[in-house]
């Protein structure tokens, strides 16, 4: 407590309103409504500088001092780590070094599972492989007296799902590629993954006892993606293993433990109680069963866990050996019985006082959750740019998709040349082919936007992107999307105008009539047709017209619209050529900003 009465509390150099508001013991809604009246319009999840968070504090009553933490933000990325974030509150002198957590990604068919597996049986907690009676998603290994925690994720998608709830996957992340193959699509991916996650990577590369293995090639395939390894004077590590005959295995423990100590993971076992939850499910006879990753502080049996909007008190709590467990410190993972729901992956748990309180922040939560989705504004070129303006951002970050890969190449080197201003461009990630959900979630998850070339984003892409806010253009001459985002590091960029998805419908059967042409008879299977949008014809996935709708008749009646399982006829302007078997899809044409 101050001379003036108010109380104090330690604020670092930036925190989230979620967080500020959890240090004040205020709703977040409070917090933001103080940020408005100041001029600042700022969602929960956003960050705000300590000069912000102290004029928040001082109009509710408290008094502010900044904490002192040393190299809190790195000079290379300009970014807190994540498990720097999670013990940004706690007291310095009570920090321990705590088991660094490993992710393993790669691609498909290069032996992710085989060296998961490889890495279990050569030393699982000290050589107790034989007493793994369940898989709960994380284990453990020990290596010369150090854990290494390891999660057995399904790879870069779930990695990113993490990051995308607010959580982050892991403290370092070994690519296996693999020593006869190199590095293919699904591994850059799973680079841009962790990349954009700002994650130290290794590189394990598998199979060096293939006959058609070689080596040097994957080392300047690596080279030419951006990991240089360490004997070529680069700062990767690079380890030759063989998951199959379990060989180096142990020299991939030993690079994990010579990162990990150069990072200096830390946390508080004595502290507030926070982690990840990696996995969750409901099983028919034990009810909600769900694995969480405890990251600072120390879980016990009995203690309340909120994560999202699911909470309860902790029954029953095993190790990854299936043993139970009274107490769980940072870097353990444990399955727990209990909780009220599933839970995300992804999703942040902490424990609490009682069941009371914990009811009490899921109704706060659900309420926020519905309040941040009206208003959530999407990340637009145009809010990217004020963004940077206002020095919330220092680079402007793009998924770039292309075609094909000689128009992805000019495409990469154009941008690259525009972002050497006092604005760096990031591209995260860029690939030839369609928009996916994958990149849509990486989109989420690093605050980026998708820019595309003569591609299209498929519809569980867009229904992800709605959901999550992510903005996508897409283009078909490349000098105009070069000069969208020039336009838009200039602050002159022009509103977007932007293709929204209305509905779409199945061609059941092609009708002829004499001076009109050809109606296709459909089946509306989503969403609804309006006779004032725009229509694209697709034949097996392919887009073979775009246009707009002549005629939109139902039971014969001309009408302006018709929803989903109604049956309908469809005219489409200037085209005659539409089969039973097509797709139609309708969008209309949106103005933002």
């Amino acid at each position: 407590m101050s001379d003036n009465g108010q109380k104090i509390i330690e604020l670092p150099s930036m925190i989230t309103v979620r967080d500020l508001a959890q240090r004040m013991g205020a709703s977040p809604i409070q917090v933001i409504k103080v940020l408005m009246s100041n001029g600042v319009i700022a969602n929960i999840n956003q960050q705000v500088d300590f000069d912000t968070a102290s004029i928040v504090a001082s109009e509710l009553g408290f008094e502010t001092h900044q904490e002192m933490l040393e190299e809190e933000t790195p000079k290379e990325t300009g970014e807190i780590p994540f498990w720097r974030q999670i013990i940004s509150g706690e007291d310095p002198h009570q920090l321990v070094t705590r088991p660094p957590v490993v992710t393993i990604l790669g691609h498909v068919d290069h032996g992710k599972t085989t060296l998961l597996d490889a890495i279990r049986h050569t030393n699982v907690a000290g050589g107790e492989a034989g007493g793994i009676t369940q898989h709960i998603g994380a284990y453990q290994v020990e290596h010369k007296g150090h854990a290494i925690t390891f999660l057995d994720t399904p790879g870069h998608a779930a990695f990113t799902a993490m990051r995308a709830r607010g959580a982050q996957g892991a403290d370092i992340v070994v690519l296996v590629v693999a020593a006869n193959d190199g590095i293919m699509p699904q591994t850059r991916e799973a680079i841009a993954h962790a990349r954009a996650a700002r994650v130290p990577i290794i590189v394990a590369m598998n199979k060096i006892d293939l006959d058609g293995a070689n080596p040097d090639f994957v080392k300047r395939q690596l080279a030419d993606a951006g990991l240089i390894p360490d004997e070529w004077d680069g700062n990767t590590i690079v380890v030759p293993v063989s998951a199959k005959f379990r060989k180096n295995i142990e020299d991939l423990l030993e690079a994990i433990n010579l990162v990990a100590d150069s990072m200096e993971i830390q946390a508080n076992p004595k502290g507030r109680v926070i982690g990840t939850i990696i996995e969750a499910q409901v099983d028919r006879s034990k009810g909600v069963v769900a694995t969480l990753l405890v990251q600072n502080g120390t879980l016990e049996m009995g203690d309340v866990v909120i994560a999202g909007t699911a909470y309860g008190r902790i029954r029953a709590m095993f190790d990854f050996r299936g043993k139970k467990l009274h107490k769980a410190g940072p870097s353990t993972p444990v399955q727990i019985m209990g909780l009220s729901d599933v839970p995300q992956a992804g999703d942040l748990f902490q424990v609490v006082d009682n069941e009371k309180a914990a009811r009490e922040l899921v109704a706060e939560r659900k309420l926020q959750h519905q309040e941040s989705r009206a208003a959530a504004p999407k990340a637009t070129l145009e809010e990217l740019f004020s963004r940077v303006q206002s020095g919330e951002e220092r680079e402007l970050r793009l998924i770039v998709k292309a075609d094909v890969q000689g128009s992805l190449e000019p495409i990469v080197s154009s941008l690259n040349d525009l972002g050497k201003e006092e604005i760096s461009i990031n591209i995260l990630h860029a690939e030839a082919g369609n928009i996916g959900e994958n990149d849509v979630m990486l989109a989420a998850a690093s605050h980026a936007i998708i820019i595309g070339f003569n591609v299209q984003a498929d519809t569980p892409a867009r229904r992800l992107a709605e959901a999550e806010g992510v903005s996508i253009r897409t283009y078909e001459i490349i000098y105009r999307m070069i000069e969208d985002v020039e336009k838009a590091l200039k602050g002159m960029l022009e509103p977007e105008i932007r293709e929204v998805v209305v509905g779409q419908a199945d061609v059941l059967m092609v009708f002829h009539i004499s001076r009109v042409g050809n109606i296709a008879g459909c089946k509306v299977t989503q969403g609804e047709i309006r006779r004032n949008g725009k229509v694209r014809v697709k034949r097996n996935g392919e887009i073979i017209f775009t246009g707009d709708i002549s005629s939109l008749k139902h039971e014969k009646e001309d009408v302006r619209e018709v929803r989903q399982g109604y049956e309908c006829g469809i005219g489409v302007r200037n085209f005659d050529n539409i089969l039973a078997g097509d797709v139609i899809e309708c969008f209309i044409l949106e103005k933002n900003g």
